[in-house]
């Protein structure tokens, strides 16, 4: 088996696609302006109007393809005992080439844009707990009377009565609406879909994910319908080029509270009272305990529910996965890996003392 010299040549590539990003990371104002605000804009409708209008998620496939084709590299290397490992290893480490190029050309550069905080023109400081027990109590009571606008009942859990469909089109009206005070945050030519591995990403732990190579946001269909308005609003967050995990939750939730349906402004305040709750209970857990006893019934019925669906999925493999994607946040600039989702509550403190919105 010869060594294929275009092969080689797209294979060298990959390190120096590697030295560039790192060289682009330390310039998030040249990203900003030329590929957040600049092409992006531009690739990701392309790909959702491409993508967009294929019934199932077409990005599964492709990742269904990849792993059949790493698998198969990997087969074909113990049938062979290794014999022509150089030109195999040059080939498989093409195809990284290429993938590596259309993941950070389609989608991956948004990682080392500006922060949200400096796109809104948030001025933001070190919160205080007083601050942070303040704007928590303001979540609570927002919670609490759409939890009681939808049941008619404090005690009673709230039970989403759409469908997953339903609310992916629903979710656009949010954003409809969000437009008109953050034009930065508007969406269009939808691409939003049920995931094909919805199974595997209940084991995983995951309630969604975002393709960067067909720009399908894909949702996990079998999670709790009470949080699925923000999961949809979130993975829509990444489409529209916010990749920080923190920032697709603000935004996620902004879509979501804008949104003029009841069970988006539930979910809303459900996910932003998620977030906070637990920032407290790691300063103050007495407190922590005081403030959940403000909290309907019905709303902790609800906790306690999602709670129980997610341990039913247990398993011993979920946290190997989970390191492998805490390893890949921080190696694109997400320092604290999957707890970057907490830093949303920087984000919705800033937020709330600013304005609460009905």
């Amino acid at each position: 088996m010869k060594i294929n010299k275009k092969q080689v040549f797209i294979a060298i590539l990959l390190p120096v696609q590697v030295l560039l990003v790192q060289l682009a990371a330390q310039h998030p104002a040249f990203i900003e302006q030329y590929y957040s605000q600049g092409i992006y804009p531009i690739i990701s409708s392309v790909l959702r109007i491409v993508f967009g209008w294929i019934p199932f998620s077409f990005g599964d496939l492709l990742l269904g393809l990849l792993l059949f084709i790493f698998l198969r590299f990997i087969c074909r290397l113990i049938q062979t005992r290794f014999r022509k490992l150089i030109p195999k290893l040059v080939h498989f480490t093409a195809i990284l080439s290429v993938i590596y190029f259309c993941f950070y050309l389609f989608w991956g550069l948004n990682y080392y844009r500006e922060p949200i905080a400096k796109n809104l023109k948030y001025d933001q400081k070190k919160y205080t707990t007083k601050q942070l027990q303040k704007v928590t109590a303001q979540i609570i009571e927002k919670l609490n009377y759409y939890q009681f606008k939808i049941t008619k009942n404090d005690t009673v859990k709230v039970h989403n009565k759409y469908n997953q469909k339903e609310m992916y089109q629903m979710a656009i009206a949010g954003y409809e609406h969000l437009k008109n005070d953050f034009p930065q945050l508007s969406y269009e030519y939808p691409s939003v879909k049920s995931s094909l591995m919805s199974l595997f990403q209940t084991y995983n732990g995951t309630a969604g994910y975002f393709n960067p190579l067909t720009g399908e946001a894909q949702v996990n269909d079998r999670v709790p319908k009470t949080s699925y308005p923000t999961t949809v609003c979130h993975e829509i967050a990444h489409q529209i080029g916010f990749a920080a995990e923190n920032e697709a939750n603000f935004v996620g939730f902004l879509a979501a509270n804008y949104n003029d349906d009841v069970y988006f402004k539930y979910a809303s305040y459900r996910m932003a009272f998620g977030y906070c709750i637990s920032e407290i209970r790691k300063r103050d857990n007495k407190l922590s305990k005081e403030l959940w006893r403000t909290v309907h019934k019905g709303v902790s019925k609800d906790f306690k529910a999602s709670y129980q669906f997610w341990q039913a999925y247990k398993n011993p493999f979920e946290p190997i996965l989970k390191k492998g994607y805490n390893a890949y946040l921080e190696a694109n600039k997400q320092e604290k890996g999957i707890e970057s989702y907490n830093y949303v509550v920087d984000l919705l403190i800033t937020y709330f003392e600013a304005s609460i919105k009905p």
